[in-house]
């Protein structure tokens, strides 16, 4: 039971919380003001939670199935998937994730998009607003598709697929309109320590079972892989692949909703570092997990991983293999519960993004429903063209991930705005400005080296490299430039309560 690598990568993870958490506590300055959920409770979306309870119910936001479908493909970069959701993670994920809650917790409770608007300028607000509400709306629609379907296997094509997605969409809907003290509130907590026992219980099968699934090491594997992964080089694949567990921009839509609940500033450090850090545990054993079970070592291992890729076949396998019966029910759960959590959150994020722009009370339940309504049907829409059209899921799901960290590059741009406007040491926003800088540079890339869905099919790859590192440095110093000339007087802190 080698596992050295992992191990290391688990400790230097755990390690990152305890130091670089209070280091961003520590830029960030917290203070002893009040809270939305104490200044302004609504009783539906800005209530009081538990400290505990609202990291379980932000862990669960925020994973779902991201870091176990993600780490599983991820495997397919090799060991060096270690290293991307360690340093990802501790220098990106978790900084855009305290962030993002953090600045929304300073400002009532608001959206990352009114944040953009506000440190940002009204620009980036407008593409904040399009790319949050198209990437709920689209991880909605794959939360509905893919537990679906899975469930009609399992009930050996009895109940089918279509009846279940629409008591999921039922539920999406009642889910989405109801206070989130009533739903989300209660079983949240329960599902967020069903995926945490589901991961601890995987590395647990593998360690006890690492002669016959022996994990690869990161010394002596940083070969490339690329041609086991669909001809894929690490870069910048793996960071859109590996999205949860290390940096995901749907994670600022998300932080902001725990943002109306907690209690004090004090409680965001555990809550929003600490739930991203823990997703980043997660990511790690199911990657770990993949190369020792599916034993990528071998011509074989990666053919057949890379043919099931992150889907709940895989997860199964994996499961079963190491657990045994016990595995699988834990896989069904898994699969299941956390899609089906993630897709319900994203819709009631949705809705209050589109309901802040509309400028639309939330205590109002009529209101709420309307609101809701053409959202809903958007959802509807995109899950019967994925369901009618399973090929299509994988375009989904590439578009969605470049989506998801475009985001969170603009999230962390956000971040530094925040910094640089409110802080009289402007050097502290390269905090968040050098985490920006870098995500910005993934995107940028992908855009021109996709093979299959972008204008990769056409540029070399090297070629690709050199024009997002260009696209880069303008966009990069196209904002540093408008921080520099924004007039004085706007760069104010809130007030507190």
């Amino acid at each position: 039971m080698a596992m050295i690598s992992f191990f290391i990568a688990l400790a230097v993870l755990i390690g990152g919380y305890l130091i670089y958490s209070r280091v961003s506590e520590k830029v960030f300055a917290i203070d002893d003001r009040k809270t939305p959920a104490i200044a302004n409770p609504d009783g539906v979306d800005i209530t009081p939670l538990p400290k505990w309870k609202a990291f379980l119910i932000e862990l669960l936001n925020i994973a779902g199935t991201g870091p176990i479908f993600g780490a599983i493909s991820g495997a397919l970069f090799g060991p060096i998937v270690f290293v991307w959701i360690v340093l990802g993670c501790i220098l990106g994920g978790a900084v855009h994730d305290y962030f993002s809650g953090m600045i929304s917790s300073r400002n009532n409770g608001e959206s990352i998009v009114r944040l953009a608007g506000k440190y940002s300028g009204k620009v980036i607000e407008i593409i904040m607003r399009i790319f949050s509400i198209v990437l709920l709306i689209l991880v909605t629609a794959v939360f509905v598709v893919s537990p679906s379907t899975l469930l009609e296997s399992l009930t050996s094509g009895n109940i089918k697929a279509w009846i279940w997605m629409i008591i999921i969409l039922v539920y999406y809907f009642v889910s989405t309109i109801v206070p989130i003290d009533k739903i989300i509130g209660k079983i949240y907590p329960v599902f967020g320590v069903i995926l945490i026992g589901m991961a601890v219980a995987i590395i647990v099968g593998v360690m006890v079972k690492s002669d016959s699934y022996p994990m690869l090491e990161l010394i002596g594997n940083l070969k490339d892989f690329s041609k086991a992964n669909g001809s894929l080089p690490w870069w910048p694949f793996m960071m859109t692949t590996v999205a949860c567990g290390a940096v995901s921009g749907f994670h600022a839509t998300q932080s902001p909703m725990i943002a109306k609940c907690i209690k004090s500033e004090k409680e965001g450090r555990q809550i929003f570092y600490g739930a991203m850090v823990a997703e980043g545990v997660i990511a790690l054993i199911w990657a770990a997990a993949a190369m020792a079970y599916f034993r990528v070592n071998t011509v074989d291992g990666w053919g057949i991983l890379a043919e099931l890729g992150g889907s709940s076949t895989s997860v199964n396998q994996i499961a079963k293999g190491v657990l045994g019966p016990v595995g699988t029910v834990l896989a069904i759960v898994g699969v299941i519960i956390c899609p089906i959590t993630s897709g319900d959150t994203a819709l009631r994020s949705c809705r209050l993004i589109v309901g802040e722009w509309l400028h639309i009370d939330p205590k109002n339940k009529k209101k709420r429903i309307l609101l809701t309504i053409p959202l809903f049907a958007a959802v509807i829409g995109i899950s019967l063209w994925n369901f009618l059209n399973p090929h299509n899921f994988n375009i989904l799901w590439r578009w969605f991930a470049w989506s998801n960290q475009t985001l969170a590059a603009i999230s962390l741009w956000v971040a530094t705005g925040f910094l640089f406007k409110t802080k009289k040491n402007k050097y502290l926003s390269l905090f968040t400005a050098l985490p920006a800088i870098f995500m910005t540079m993934v995107v940028s890339t992908y855009l021109f080296a996709e093979p299959e869905l972008a204008l990769g099919r056409f540029i070399p790859y090297n070629i690709a490299i050199i024009i997002g590192s260009i696209i880069t440095l303008l966009l990069s110093g196209f904002y540093i430039f408008k921080l520099l000339t924004k007039k004085k007087e706007n760069q104010l802190e809130p007030s507190q309560n």
